[in-house]
């Protein structure tokens, strides 16, 4: 069992039309989206579950994230928010971070990997071979220069055991905690959920499987804006929906046993924080 897993934000955005995003206007999500992270701390040193922004994409987010990017999210930009600096403030060393295990490899997920550069990067392959030779639509969504530092990458192929009905992949093999790799593609055409066997059940960071913890509701539901932002992202939109379908039922289904969560939901992160 992981000794500890610390929920970290790496990355504040403030979109435009907050009502269009979350519905309402609360002090606690009016608009603002996260970068939920995970740092684990595992019999094999430090794990990160995703990287968020990195101090470099801090320092230049014009050059690093692109114009296009900034002016449509609008980041907070804070290197306190980098997970480098968070997992210093907590009393580690970088070198401490022995792993990452990725959900996917857009910008907003994997602008840190360069600040660990020998942590081993544990990925589904299709992610892989997506972001290292993206086609022209995703040119955009990938940058280069976030691997430019040649990362150990492990990747991992869809074989083996099921995870609650769902095909699952175990990473960092030999380490005494678990935490599997979930395919659930369609926002990327590798993308993945990250399960985490905890003392309380089941963690299940989802990415960017769905955005809005009403999606994941009894009765689930969707901001108009948000909805329309994930079909535009999604590489196979009918992919996205079927997985997503599939998690309201474990939501559904699993009461107690498993917690699921996104990556930009601020309610959601507010909840372990």
């Amino acid at each position: 069992m992981a000794l500890r897993i610390h929920h970290l934000n790496c990355g504040t955005m403030c979109p435009h039309g907050a009502p269009l995003i979350n519905g309402h206007g609360s002090l606690l999500d009016n608009g603002h989206m996260v970068c939920h992270c995970l740092l684990i701390e595992s019999n094999d040193g430090l794990v990160l579950v995703d990287t968020g922004m990195g101090v470099e994409d801090v320092r230049n987010p014009v050059k690093r994230l692109g114009r296009g990017f900034m002016a449509a999210v609008r980041p907070a930009a804070d290197w306190r928010e980098t997970a480098l600096m968070q997992v210093k403030n907590l009393g580690y060393s970088p070198d401490d971070v022995r792993h990452i295990v990725v959900t996917h490899l857009d910008l907003d997920h994997a602008g840190g990997l360069g600040d660990f550069p020998d942590a081993e990067v544990h990925i589904f392959e299709p992610e892989y071979r997506a972001a290292l030779h993206p086609s022209l639509r995703e040119s955009q969504r990938y940058k280069q220069h976030h691997w430019a530092h040649n990362p150990k990458w492990v990747t991992y192929r869809t074989e083996g055991e099921t995870w609650k009905g769902f095909e699952s992949i175990r990473a960092i093999p030999g380490l005494d905690d678990d935490i599997l790799l979930v395919p659930l593609t369609g926002h990327t055409r590798g993308h993945s959920g990250v399960a985490v066997n905890t003392e309380d059940g089941w963690l299940l960071h989802c990415g960017d499987a769905y955005f809005h913890h009403n999606q994941m509701a009894e009765k689930p539901s969707c901001p108009p804006g948000l909805e329309a932002f994930q079909r535009l992202m999604a590489m196979n939109n009918a992919d996205r929906v079927h997985n997503l379908q599939r998690l309201q039922a474990l939501a559904r289904e699993s009461v107690g046993d498993v917690q699921l969560f996104s990556s930009h939901d601020a309610l959601e992160l507010a909840r372990y924080q």
